[in-house]
């Protein structure tokens, strides 16, 4: 193919160099492709031209092979692929398609799921929601852990996958009996994953300071979740089919070693932690992204990440410090990110205040989502010398019960109160 230009100041330049895995229409077989600018890279076929020794992990249909190899060869397959792009980007040339041109599949095969709800905007937005008379909005536990719920890995998809609106039991407070049918109060939660590698031993604590050699990356996630479904069910044991249906995340892993300048310490803490969650001494945890939610192509929230009071190192401390296990390919998510600002806020229920406050939409008002609404959420970091690092964007569409096209990984073209919420 002719060669192509990276723009300067792409957010998708060789600075930023996110994994996926996609595949040629027409063909079943799929391969690791690295992202540069509007182009893939099938990273396979370059490092086999190359004669690289990272061929065996980049020749996969997935990249958990590359994630289980661990930090020191994350990095070294990272320096071998900005070498590759910047000083021998002609004799790799051959290998790149453009991005239009070939089907984006779900990146990684999806272990465990667990999401937390680590935002301190959205948990009191939520507490003032549901509970306007307590005295307190957080409940007495959240500024001690990180609360966190085990969500349906099976129902984790690529963007650019079709929402089916989900049916379930629904009981609204004046309603004699619940009712079952689609969920009339169908909601997004912007947020982001964390991708794990490095599995641990069943009874093996990860600590604080080990974050980064277990935590290869990071993505855009939209926690869907049909709120009145939820709040129905969730009494005593949490968030279940209200959340389960589907979580879409990025076609595009951003590697942790893209994001070093985007580091920032979290939020002052105002209560003392016990020490396996203390992080005041250890090396800053939380991220600067700068995320947009879009409903329909309009821009109606910016959540920033770096208000986020529990960090991805924290979330990770906690959900093993009972000897739960890591293994390659859990995901977690950091719950919904919402800043102080109106504008700001992650889920619909916070936008319109659980339907009381419409938001005004080109093509009408909305409370909850409605059939055929699509949204899109983005997102950027910033890099090196004024750079912008871009985050894959994640892209669903909401279709009618019943109402789904395609399987579930089907792949998509490449382009440019307390306890009802997470």
């Amino acid at each position: 193919m002719p060669p192509f230009d990276v723009p300067e100041g792409d957010p998708f330049g060789s600075h930023n160099l996110p994994y996926g895995v996609f595949s040629v229409p027409g063909t079943v077989e799929r391969t690791v492709g690295v992202r540069l600018g509007d182009h893939v890279l099938d990273a396979g076929a370059a490092a086999q031209a190359l004669g690289s020794p990272h061929a065996p992990l980049l020749t996969q249909p997935t990249l958990n092979p590359l994630l289980a190899a661990g930090r020191e060869e994350w990095a070294r397959v990272r320096r071998a692929l900005v070498s590759w792009v910047t000083e021998r980007r002609e004799e790799i040339e051959g290998f790149f398609r453009p991005l239009s041109s070939v089907k984006l599949h779900l990146p990684f095969e999806v272990a465990d799921y667990v999401d937390f709800y680590s935002s301190e905007n959205h948990a009191r937005n939520v507490g003032q929601i549901f509970r306007p008379d307590a005295a307190d909005s957080l409940t007495p536990n959240w500024k001690h852990l990180p609360i966190g719920y085990h969500g349906r890995s099976g129902t984790v998809v690529v963007s650019g996958t079709d929402v089916v609106r989900p049916s379930g039991q629904r009981k609204a407070a004046t309603d004699p009996a619940p009712v079952f049918g689609p969920s009339v109060r169908l909601d997004i939660e912007a947020e982001v994953g964390f991708v794990v590698g490095v599995p641990t031993a069943l009874g093996e604590p990860v600590a604080l300071g080990d974050f980064r050699e277990h935590v290869f990356g990071l993505c855009l996630l939209n926690d869907w979740s049909a709120r009145d479904i939820q709040a129905w069910e969730y009494v005593p044991l949490g968030p279940f089919l209200g959340k389960s249906f589907a979580t879409s995340v990025s076609a595009w892993i951003t590697p942790l070693e893209a994001l070093e300048h985007a580091r920032v310490a979290p939020p002052e803490r105002t209560h003392a932690l016990l020490p396996y969650l203390e992080d005041a001494e250890t090396e800053p945890a939380g991220y600067d992204l700068r995320i947009s939610v879009a409903i329909n192509g309009h821009v109606v929230s910016e959540p920033p990440f770096s208000t986020m009071y529990w960090t991805a190192a924290q979330q990770l401390a906690q959900m093993t410090v009972n000897g739960a296990s890591l293994r390659t390919g859990d995901l977690y998510g950091s719950g919904t990110v919402s800043g102080p600002e109106p504008g700001q806020r992650g889920s619909l229920l916070e936008l319109t205040w659980n339907g009381r406050d419409p938001l005004e939409l080109p093509e009408g008002k909305r409370t909850f989502l409605e059939d055929g609404d699509m949204v899109t959420l983005t997102a950027w970091a910033p890099g090196a010398g004024g750079s912008r690092v871009g985050l894959g964007e994640v892209v669903g569409r909401i279709v009618t019960a019943g109402g789904m096209t395609g399987s579930r990984d089907d792949g998509v073209t490449g382009s440019r109160g307390h306890g009802v919420t997470g």
